[in-house]
């Protein structure tokens, strides 16, 4: 069984889906009564070039190409260094898990299935849905720099990690960036408590001066990630009231009343409901996706990328100036009282993950011990928890089949989740 196929039991339309990207095992909370939790041991820094290697290595175990492997490593791991550490190298678990399901075939490019003036369409085919991010984001680019604006579509593709890392990259070359995706139903739509929609996030930017971090807005519409739950879950943590609710509905901090059939809850009551229904519609069915509650939908990223190519509209430099000037007065706004935001002030979006991960590249990025346990346990991980070496491990028992076995039953296997 992979991670997370039983954590849905709210109703029986969801009774027989396939395994969704939960990322605790058996949709439940992991019992290691022999294992001090993560509160009680210090994080293991480890260099970021070290983990990009770690990461590869282990997805080369799975299957994988080194160039492909790397890209994806590449993401997983910036994801850490700019603090979002529910979308880093923890989802290896699943991932590895996915291949060795055959719900992700780790040899398989994305590729572009057709255009048509501003728009086109990218086939994941099933594989490392960061590649075909990174395809259509290429895509997207290139068409806003003919027609104005690029927009593009990714389907049959699985979790492509973190929607902020493709926006940003559109920020840096002189465009604004547009994205979101629909997923598995984890949310209860506003008013509810069953799981009807997914945690379906979107992310936006936009340039600020040369030199300077991009703005960069990214965010789930339900109250938090289930990846972060999924942390405060390993952590031992309690949550905030307002972001979740048990099996019978009633409100609940306990992270683990999520995966015993719970729901999480929408951000901002009818707002991020609103957000999520319009993102499970549009991206869900432009995709070819569909929408995760529904019969049909084929539990995978329905993806929508845009790039708005500032040049068409007006001067770049004159774009960079305005917006560096809003963003420095957003800065040099006084704080509130009795919200004060700390020693930093006021930060505009995406200048936090540009500190943590200036941060992090010369400190080493701080892994949770159970995350680093877990990478230790996985075919081409580290050998022992706590040694930041890697060292080669054998794929003899664990290991995906490789892109030579079974090829016609991995074609023909489960689609990926997402």
């Amino acid at each position: 069984m992979a991670r997370g196929e039983d954590r849905n039991r709210v109703d029986d339309s969801a009774a027989h889906r396939p395994p969704s990207w939960s990322t605790v095992p058996s949709g439940h909370a992991p019992d290691h009564p022999g294992r001090p939790a993560d509160d009680e041991m210090p994080p293991v820094a480890v260099p970021a070039d070290e983990l990009v290697e770690i990461a590869a290595r282990i997805l080369t175990t799975a299957g994988s190409p080194e160039p492909p492997a790397r890209a994806v490593a590449t993401s997983l791991v910036e994801s850490d260094l700019v603090g979002h550490d529910s979308h880093g190298v923890r989802r290896l678990v699943p991932y590895v898990d996915a291949v060795r399901g055959r719900m992700i075939d780790p040899s398989a490019d994305p590729v572009i299935r057709r255009r048509h003036r501003a728009t086109a369409v990218v086939d994941g085919r099933r594989g490392f849905g960061q590649l075909a991010a990174r395809l259509a984001v290429t895509e997207a680019r290139e068409l806003a720099r003919e027609y104005g604006v690029g927009v593009v579509t990714i389907g049959n593709c699985n979790h492509i990690g973190r929607l902020g890392e493709y926006v940003q990259l559109l920020a840096e070359t002189d465009a604004i960036g547009l994205a979101f995706c629909n997923i598995d139903p984890t949310v209860a739509p506003y008013g509810g408590r069953q799981r009807r929609l997914g945690t379906n996030p979107l992310a936006w930017s936009a340039p600020r001066a040369e030199g300077r971090p991009p703005v960069v807005v990214d965010f789930a519409t339900s109250a938090i990630a289930e990846g972060k739950l999924a942390l405060s879950l390993v952590r031992q943590e309690r949550v905030g009231a307002g972001l979740l609710v048990d099996a019978e509905g009633r409100d609940s901090t306990d992270p683990s009343d999520f995966y015993s059939g719970g729901a999480l809850l929408p951000f901002g009551q009818h707002k991020g409901y609103g957000l999520s229904v319009m993102i499970e519609i549009v991206g869900g069915l432009l995709s070819g996706a569909g929408i995760s509650s529904l019969p049909g939908y084929d539990n995978t990223n329905g993806t929508v990328l845009i790039a708005i190519d500032i040049g068409t509209f007006l001067p770049v430099s004159g774009f960079r100036t305005q917006s560096e000037g809003f963003c420095r007065l957003l800065g040099d706004t006084a704080p509130a009282v009795a919200r004060d935001p700390g020693p930093d002030g006021v930060l505009v979006p995406g200048e936090k993950e540009a500190r943590t991960r200036a941060s992090r590249i010369s400190d080493g990025i701080p892994l949770a011990p159970s995350t680093w346990r877990e990478l230790a346990e996985l075919p081409g991980g580290p050998e022992l928890p706590g040694v930041p070496v890697p060292h080669p491990r054998s794929r003899a028992d664990r290991a995906a089949p490789s892109p030579e076995e079974d090829r016609d039953d991995i074609a023909g296997g489960p689609r990926a989740p997402a």
